[in-house]
C-alpha cells in the first residue's frame, strides 16, 4: 500500500514540474500551442502549418491573427471546380499588405504561409536591399487540375488541389520591378534580393523550387505546401 502511496505521490510530482515546464515553452516552439501570423519561425512552425491542412476551423482562425489589412480573403466552400480535383479547406486569396495581378485560390495552409512568408522574410528583404516595400506580386496561378509538369500520367501536381503558388516578379513600392526571368543571375541588390527570399521561403514552404531547379522554373518560384525541405 505504501508503494502504491509513493507511485502516485511521484506522478503527481512529475506532473505538476511537467505542467510548469510545459506552461515556460514559448509558443512558436510548442507543437500544440496554436500559430499565431506573427509568431517567429522556428523549425516547429512547418509542421503547424501541415496539421492545419485538414483542419478547416483552426486554420481560419489563425488567418484571423493577421493584422487589420494584412490579409483580405474569402473563405470557400469545398468544391470541385474540375472533375478528378476537388478543392477542400480553401479560400480566395484577394492581397492585403500587397496587390496581386489576379486573386488565387488556395488551400488554407498555403494561404497562411504565404502571409507570414510575406511579413517575415518578404518585406523585411525588400526593406534591406532596397528601402522600399513590395507593393504588388504578380504570380501565375494556383490551381490547375494537372499532372506534374502536365504529363498525362504520374502523380497529380500540388496546383490540383491548390496547394501551391508560382510567383514570377514583384514591384516595390518606389515602381522598381524585379523579376526572376531578368533578375535571378544578376549581381547586385536584386538578385541577392531574389536569392534571400527564396531562401526565406523555405522556412515556411514544404517545397520552394526556382531557376537553381530546372529551366521549367526559370522565370517563376514554386512555392508549395508538400513535403518539409526541398529548397532549390
Amino acid at each position: 500500500m505504501r508503494f502504491l502511496l509513493t507511485l502516485a505521490l511521484l506522478g503527481m510530482v512529475a506532473a505538476i514540474a511537467w505542467w510548469q515546464f510545459e506552461a515556460r515553452i514559448p509558443s512558436q516552439w510548442h507543437p500544440w500551442k496554436p500559430l499565431s501570423v506573427d509568431d517567429p519561425l522556428t523549425p516547429v512552425t512547418k509542421w503547424k502549418l501541415h496539421r492545419l491542412g485538414d483542419r478547416r476551423e483552426d486554420c481560419l482562425a489563425t488567418l484571423a491573427t493577421a493584422p487589420d489589412g494584412a490579409l483580405r480573403m474569402t473563405p470557400l466552400e469545398d468544391h470541385e471546380p474540375v472533375e478528378g480535383c476537388p478543392l477542400e479547406n480553401v479560400v480566395r486569396v484577394h492581397g492585403g499588405d500587397v496587390d496581386f495581378n489576379a486573386s488565387f485560390v488556395a488551400a488554407c495552409p498555403l494561404a497562411l504561409a504565404w502571409v507570414m512568408f510575406e511579413r517575415q522574410r518578404l518585406q523585411p528583404a525588400a526593406e534591406t536591399h532596397f528601402g522600399s516595400r513590395v507593393a504588388h506580386v504578380e504570380h501565375y496561378g494556383s490551381y490547375s487540375c494537372r499532372r506534374v509538369y502536365g504529363r498525362e500520367d504520374g502523380r497529380m501536381s500540388e496546383h490540383a488541389t491548390a496547394e501551391a503558388l508560382d510567383v514570377a516578379a514583384f514591384r516595390l513600392a518606389d515602381g522598381q520591378r524585379i523579376a526572376l526571368q531578368e533578375h535571378w543571375d544578376e549581381e547586385g541588390e536584386r538578385g541577392d534580393f531574389l536569392r534571400e527570399i527564396r531562401d526565406g521561403a523555405c522556412d515556411l514552404f514544404g517545397n520552394v523550387l526556382g531557376p537553381d531547379y530546372n529551366p521549367a522554373h526559370a522565370d517563376h518560384f514554386h512555392f508549395g505546401m508538400r513535403g518539409y525541405r526541398l529548397c532549390r
